[in-house]
């Protein structure tokens, strides 16, 4: 009698299940993979602006061919060449933006009193705009929002 009464409710849960919407990606998208293996290599770096409202940290680096899982989240040093969003006159207007950075990493870290923690330093030198609508390189679309608080690395 309770296995007659359970039964429906186990195969109403088991189809709800499968309904669920999410936001949430576990792998990395082959084109992106792709887009990296064509990289050229060089004296340069792969930039992803990753504005936070809360944060100091002005995104994820990472050498050209590497994937995004080896970025780095920096603090940029602008003694010799301003951030592209500073120079604009507007913080974070560039946020998500790809860019191919000149410039080199200091081998020091420096502290952002927000998330407590300590990045890498990365002297900006010179910079292009590679993309302003990248393909998604991280795990939860709502990364993309300067108002949530999320630091995980990308894919």
């Amino acid at each position: 009698m309770l296995l007659r009464r359970l039964a429906p409710l186990a195969l109403c849960a088991a189809l709800l299940a499968g309904c669920e919407t999410t936001t949430t990606m576990s792998r990395v998208d082959p084109g992106v993979a792709a887009a990296i293996a064509a990289e050229a290599p060089g004296n340069y770096f792969i930039g992803r602006r990753y504005y936070k409202k809360d944060y100091k940290m002005w995104g994820w680096v990472r050498r050209p061919g590497e994937p995004w899982k080896k970025a780095q989240l920096v603090m940029l040093n602008e003694n010799s060449k301003l951030a592209p969003d500073r120079a604009a006159g507007t913080l974070g207007i560039d946020n998500n933006t790809e860019y191919r950075l000149q410039g080199n990493f200091t081998g020091g870290k420096v502290y952002e009193p927000a998330s407590n923690g300590f990045y890498p330093e990365f002297v900006l030198a010179g910079y292009e705009v590679r993309s302003t609508t990248p393909p998604l390189i991280y795990r939860d679309r709502r990364q993309l929002d300067p108002k949530v608080r999320i630091l995980t690395p990308p894919l």
